[in-house]
């Protein structure tokens, strides 16, 4: 297995929730619901409707075929460079805006946690990420350092994020 196909393992392995081998439409959109919560957002914010609707959007691209369903063969194909720059960043960005509370495109270590539990991270591998990205020490995660972690991991480039994260 490469090093990229190991990866997306393991975020598939994350995704799907119930561990059926099958990534369904009410796990993967469960993601959001489960941060809306985390974060203590009302359903009525703006940028809930926007999680939700890129959510929705995400999900729609994954499963190409319309089943209800996402296989890890299908998601491996799927996930890469061109999936996450079009249709995972700006759906992941939006995740993290709901935890960045005051909005100033960075979350400190409690905000980061409750992120990453929510969608389905343990919270000890939670913590190792949040100390993989705090390259500064300054317990603050920015938005761009965040989602480039993700993408280094997903496309096989490597992340120190990521490798603990998942």
């Amino acid at each position: 297995m490469t090093n990229c196909t190991a990866a997306k393992a393991r975020v598939f392995a994350m995704l799907d929730a119930d561990g059926d081998g099958i990534i369904s439409r009410e796990e993967y959109l469960a993601r959001t619901e489960n941060v809306v919560r985390a974060t203590g957002r009302r359903p009525d914010d703006p940028l809930v409707a926007a999680a939700r609707s890129a959510g929705a959007g995400a999900w729609a691209s994954m499963d190409a075929d319309g089943d209800g369903g996402v296989t890890f063969e299908q998601y491996a194909a799927w996930a890469g460079a061109e999936a996450f720059d079009t249709v995972c960043r700006p759906t992941l960005g939006l995740l993290f805006d709901l935890a960045d509370t005051d909005g100033d495109g960075a979350v400190d270590r409690t905000q980061f946690l409750a992120l990453r539990r929510a969608l389905g991270n343990p919270a000890g591998n939670a913590e190792a990420a949040f100390e993989a990205l705090d390259t500064d020490g300054d317990g603050r995660i920015t938005r761009a350092a965040y989602l480039a972690g993700i993408r280094a991991h997903v496309t096989g480039e490597g992340s120190a994020m990521g490798d603990v994260l998942y």
